[in-house]
């Protein structure tokens, strides 16, 4: 039975009984440019119950406020579970402040990407619907640069590959004048990263693409209806070389068994 689940979830966002109530992926949604974050320490009821002034000024400012992929993560505290948003506190949060090589904030701390231009790489992501406490994801990798673009790094065994990694975010949207958020939240649930082999010491492209699929368990409190899919490629030093989002459209009636 657990092997049927896990097949399903596997296998969501391609059936068409699961896409009925619409289609959930990054198809015909607009690239990312660049990647606004905000860390807020679960001790720090203020920091969610207030408006960041600052992202909205710069996003307007960037003129690319639509293609601006804002992010909200929940720092664990010392308090544990008697901080006041110990319910979205997730360790997902200080992995991402270690890649990015920052420490943790002692209340907020706000950081913005660039996703690259012109980037040989195509990205897409994916989602089904909740089953058992489970939603199943996929995020896909296309295009390679050339080996020389790929900067390809020496390893134990004598060979060389590009350390690259495929990130897959669950995000439950929070909007504005709910939950105590003056401003819409974009919270990170869960946090699946994924290595990359990119080119080997012969030249050769390998794999040309990456396709993923996998389960991504929802946690206590956050609403299905309400999830999403974030995923971004990026390099050894965390520079974003791609990045996509999904939204569920919901699927067209057929006009033709519609009354004039």
């Amino acid at each position: 039975m657990k092997h049927c689940l896990y097949l399903l979830l596997l296998l969501a966002p391609l059936l068409p009984s699961v896409q009925a109530q619409g289609v959930c992926s990054s198809d015909a949604q607009p690239q990312p440019v660049r990647l606004l974050e905000r860390f807020l320490s679960a001790d720090c009821e203020p920091c969610w119950s207030r408006a960041s002034p600052q992202a909205s000024a710069k996003n307007q400012a960037s003129g690319h406020s639509d293609q601006v992929l804002t992010l909200d993560w929940i720092l664990p505290s010392r308090q544990g579970d008697e901080a006041a948003l110990s319910g979205a506190a997730s360790r997902d949060a200080m992995l991402r402040l270690q890649t990015l090589g920052r420490p943790a904030p002692a209340r907020e701390m706000q950081l913005s990407s660039a996703v690259a231009k012109r980037s040989a790489y195509r990205l897409r992501v994916a989602h089904g619907v909740a089953l058992g406490g489970y939603i199943g994801a996929s995020i896909e990798v296309r295009g390679m640069p050339s080996p020389k673009a790929a900067s390809p790094a020496p390893t134990p065994g004598g060979s060389q590959r590009g350390e690259t990694t495929a990130v897959l975010l669950l995000v439950e949207t929070i909007v504005a004048g709910t939950e105590g958020t003056p401003i819409t939240r974009h919270l990170v649930r869960n946090m699946l990263q994924i290595p990359w082999p990119g080119v080997n010491a012969t030249g050769h492209q390998e794999p040309p693409s990456l396709l993923e699929r996998r389960p991504l368990s929802v946690p206590s409190g956050a609403q299905a209806q309400r999830l999403r899919v974030v995923g971004w490629l990026q390099d050894r030093q965390g520079r974003l070389l791609a990045a996509a989002q999904s939204a569920c459209v919901p699927e067209l009636e057929d006009s033709a068994s519609t009354p004039p």
